[in-house]
């Protein structure tokens, strides 16, 4: 019995442990969009249904992230699930006490208002909660291993996460605005050929699931640079879309603001295994 008791104990430390990394990676990764004006702005007036879909999407993405990368040892889909709710949980607290510390909370804003900038904030806290053992401690063997075994959706998963990761943090700027419309179209396609230069060495260098393919350079940049930058197009025209910046814009803008957004969501898509 005494020790069952000395197991529990050390089960709830360990935990206790995980938590707290878990608000750790979660200012880690917050705290610049926490301290970023347009932030601050979008949720006190970003449309409730955009705010809605931003959140519903987030879900399976927590969820994806806490299978590969959840802060707590345990794993199975149940322990997956409750790291993703208790990620929220984190988020939540990490966004509303900064926030209010910050003075950021406007006092005669309405209630829907008040809880859009603080859920707005939550859902980046949330996946630098889950992302906390891969950034604030040393990976164990069998998160290693999970990753080593993921299929070749888990890989393009995996780069979904890693181009939302650094696109988050320049979404809401106005300066993905400012380079688009001084970008002229020889600009965008220079831009363009260098984030998939960059991306397919760096996707080299990191090594993904069926690396054997890396020996064949064609085959690997149709199979995962390609692939993958069209979806870090797509994640970038979501935020964009999330955040009000394609509304009243012509077409060769908003493809040039999705390439100038990609540029960094290139390399955390690129860089996933590193930073997911």
């Amino acid at each position: 019995m005494i020790r069952a008791l000395s197991v529990d104990l050390a089960q709830e430390a360990a935990y206790g442990r995980d938590l707290a990394r878990a608000f750790g990676g979660a200012l880690l990764f917050a705290v610049p969009l926490l301290m970023t004006m347009e932030m601050w702005r979008f949720g006190l007036s970003l449309d409730q249904g955009r705010l809605a879909v931003f959140v519903l999407t987030a879900l399976p993405l927590l969820y994806g992230l806490s299978h590969y990368a959840g802060f707590s040892r345990h794993r199975g889909w149940l322990p997956d699930l409750l790291d993703t709710l208790v990620a929220l949980a984190v988020g939540f607290i990490t966004a509303g006490i900064l926030l209010f510390l910050l003075n950021v909370l406007n006092t005669d804003a309405t209630l829907d208002q008040t809880l859009g900038q603080v859920l707005l904030q939550a859902i980046p806290g949330a996946i630098g909660a889950l992302l906390a053992r891969r950034q604030l401690s040393e990976a164990e063997a069998s998160e290693e291993q999970r990753e080593e075994e993921a299929s070749y959706p888990g890989e393009l998963f995996l780069m979904v996460a890693g181009a939302l990761f650094l696109a988050l943090n320049v979404a809401p700027t106005e300066e993905v605005l400012l380079i688009a419309v001084r970008a002229t179209p020889w600009h965008t396609a220079g831009l363009l050929l260098l984030s998939l230069a960059l991306m397919h060495a760096i996707v080299f260098q990191v090594g993904f699931a069926g690396q054997e393919e890396a020996d064949q350079p064609v085959t690997a940049f149709f199979h995962f640079t390609l692939a993958g930058y069209g979806l870090v197009l797509l994640v970038s025209l979501f935020m964009l879309w999330i955040f009000g910046r394609t509304e009243g814009q012509a077409l060769s803008e908003i493809v040039s603001m999705v390439v100038v957004l990609g540029f960094p969501a290139a390399l955390g898509a690129a860089a996933a295994r590193l930073l997911v």
